[in-house]
């Protein structure tokens, strides 16, 4: 069975857990959307992942981490939204996100 580059997970959910933020930034030409996926873990580090999302949906250059507090993790939004500023103009933006079981099925908004 062939993987459809859009299902696969760049992030989980554990018990416990719950996403955190979700940005993206507005779609740029022959590059994609790049996207900050993050979440705050039951010992209360936030875990992140930062890559591009292609237009025929393959995810790339996945880069993942993790930072102890609210304020880390606003150096390393800042930190990103000045490089994707100053090569391609945009910054990242709060968005709306699906949560989605490993099956592919979106998981209820109120529960992670």
């Amino acid at each position: 069975m062939k993987n459809n580059p859009s299902q696969i997970a760049v992030m989980n959910l554990e018990e416990g857990e719950d996403i955190f933020a979700g940005r993206v930034t507005p779609h740029i030409p022959q590059v994609g959307i790049y996207k900050l996926l993050a979440k705050k873990k039951a010992d209360g580090t936030i875990e992140w992942a930062h890559f591009v999302q292609r237009d025929n949906g393959l995810k790339e250059k996945v880069m993942r981490g993790t930072v102890n507090t609210l304020e880390e993790f606003d150096i390393l939004n800042d930190t990103i939204n000045s490089n994707l500023q100053k090569i391609f103009g945009v910054t990242m933006q709060t968005a709306e996100y699906d949560v989605l079981t490993l099956d592919g099925q979106k998981v209820s908004d109120t529960v992670h």
